[in-house]
This record gives C-alpha cells, structure tokens and sequence, in this order.
C-alpha cells in the first residue's frame, strides 16, 4: 500500500500500458508504481530539483518544470492520460493548465484537497480562522496551495475547460468512497480529497 491512500485509487483507474504523464510528480512514488504495476510508458514534470532527483534514482524519466508555463512544450495528444494528484491547486492559474492538459491528453485524472469538506466549514465557522486538517494540513501563510476549491468547484472548471466528468472518487479518513458519476452530491460535504476522472473534448467517446 501507498502512503498516499489516493496514489491506490489512481493506479487502479489508469489503463494498462497508457502513455502517460504524471504533472507534479514529487519524488515519482506514483509514477514508480504505473510503471510496475500498469506497464505504463510514464514521464513526469516537477518543479522541485529535490523531487527530480529522487525520481531519477528511481529510473524514471523526469523533467524540471513549472505546469503553469512548461505544458506547453508537449505535442498535442501525446499522452493518453495526464495525471495532477494533489498539485492543480498549487498551480497559479488551473485554468490554464486545465487547458493544456485538455490539449495534449485524452483523459485526464486529478485529486486534491475538498475545501467544502464539514470539518473545513465547521472550522471557518466557529473558529473564523483558515483550517488545519488532515487534508489540508499546513497553516495558510506556509502552505503551497493557492487556488483551494471545493468539488462542485473544480467540475464546474473542468466543463468551461471543455471535458466531460466521468466519474469522482470521494476520499475520507485516508479511504475511497462510492464512486459517483458526474455530480459531486454529499460528497462535497463528506469527502476530505477528491479524485476526478475527466475525458478530454477531442477524446472519442
């Protein structure tokens, strides 16, 4: 098992022997894993020269880079997945990176932190003060998340990006929920993280 309870999930939901890249890769754990368990032809890009180079003692084929800028050097429909797991909201314009990953992957899988999760309101609420948790567990002048949404959120920014939502995990207490189709309903109250699968606007159905 991960140590990354949603690293589990995405393995799970990535087709055996895709093309993929894994943007905001960190030390390439979840890439080691598609390599091995899905025999998938795995590239990552990463900001951190500490996570490329303990990505590249693991033999994988990884890049520095920033998504908000270096996206755009991929060749259109080069992957056939494109995975963000816990990084779309450290970027400084998900829009945009949205749209590159439209460009160049036929699907695409991203997780990250639910700002409507109960306890996040709850904390907002009776204490007025932006929230530790779990899931969000650095304080928000250390954090480097910048763009935080809720589920309801992030879908409806993936449909202006033009994908279609296929199917959202829920995570909560380190575990994966019912997979619910396209409407987020409780989850958005209930889930701690999400996992989204997305089909790009030029992938056939």
């Amino acid at each position: 098992m991960s140590g990354r309870s949603d690293f589990d999930v995405i393995t799970a939901l990535v087709p055996y022997g895709a093309r993929v890249l894994d943007v905001g890769c960190g030390d390439g754990e979840l890439l080691e894993r598609l390599v091995i368990e899905r025999g998938a032809l795995a590239r990552g890009l990463e900001l951190s020269q500490a996570g490329v180079n303990a990505s590249v003692q693991r033999g994988l084929a990884v890049v520095q880079g920033d998504a908000d800028a270096d996206l755009a050097f991929y060749p259109d429909g080069g992957f056939d997945m494109v995975i963000m797991s816990k990084s779309i909201q450290a970027t400084r314009r998900p829009r945009k990176v949205l749209d590159e990953i439209a460009r160049i992957g036929r699907a695409a899988i991203v997780s990250f932190p639910n700002f409507g999760h109960w306890r996040t309101r709850l904390s907002l609420l009776s204490a007025g003060r932006m929230p530790v948790t779990r899931s969000l567990p650095v304080a928000w002048h250390e954090t480097e998340n910048i763009h935080l949404c809720t589920i309801v959120d992030f879908v409806a920014l993936a449909r202006e990006a033009g994908f279609t939502v296929e199917q959202i995990v829920p995570m909560e207490n380190g575990r994966a929920g019912r997979p619910r189709g396209a409407v987020p309903g409780s989850a958005n109250w209930t889930a701690e993280e999400a996992i989204v699968t997305l089909r790009a606007p030029t992938a056939p159905r």
